[in-house]
């Protein structure tokens, strides 16, 4: 009997944890967990513990979000359309924040109050000079591709390292994504 007992609650141990791992790797459409799930949000009585209750209740609620005609069964099409309208939430967020640095930057730069920058206003106040008589490390008026290429290395690097410092937090192209 402790035996069985024992074989019984081994078994319901290994499917509740294979079912946890799955349910928190769900890859698939309208479903994807990854990072984003936090504990906090399937421990719904806040107790610091999660019951099997609580995890399926968190996962009949995130089918609900995708299931959008309430059938209980979810199609391509209403996986496709939850994602499409993940993506589309995000991509306003996006567009909110870059809004928001353009116009400080708009703010800064419009000197003569005219809404819009000027290649003048916009670019820097010495006409690129200084930057180039940095680039141009032998001094001969001119940038190699081998002084060119010293400049784009040591950008990378200040940009991998100030992902370092910032927990690995990057937003814009990495390295190698505009280079043709």
């Amino acid at each position: 009997m402790k035996r069985a007992t024992l074989v019984t609650g081994a078994t319901a141990l290994a499917i509740l944890a294979g079912s946890v791992a799955a349910y928190a790797d769900q890859r698939g459409p309208g479903m994807r967990m990854g990072a984003r799930m936090n504990f906090e949000e399937i421990d719904a009585n806040g107790d610091g513990k999660v019951t099997m209750e609580e995890i399926r209740a968190h996962a009949q609620a995130r089918f609900d979000e995708v299931d959008a005609n309430g059938d209980g069964s979810i199609t391509p099409d209403e996986m496709v359309a939850h994602r499409e309208a993940q993506f589309a939430a995000r991509a306003e967020e996006r567009r909110a924040r870059m809004m928001k640095g353009a116009e400080r930057m708009m703010e800064r730069r419009d000197a003569d109050s005219s809404g819009g920058l000027s290649i003048d206003e916009i670019g820097p106040r010495d006409g690129g000079a200084q930057m180039f008589s940095r680039l141009d490390t032998d001094g001969d008026g001119a940038i190699s591709a081998e002084e060119f290429a010293a400049a784009r290395d040591a950008m990378e690097k200040r940009r991998a390292e100030h992902r370092k410092d910032k927990g690995g937090e990057h937003r814009g192209p990495r390295s190698g994504e505009n280079d043709g």
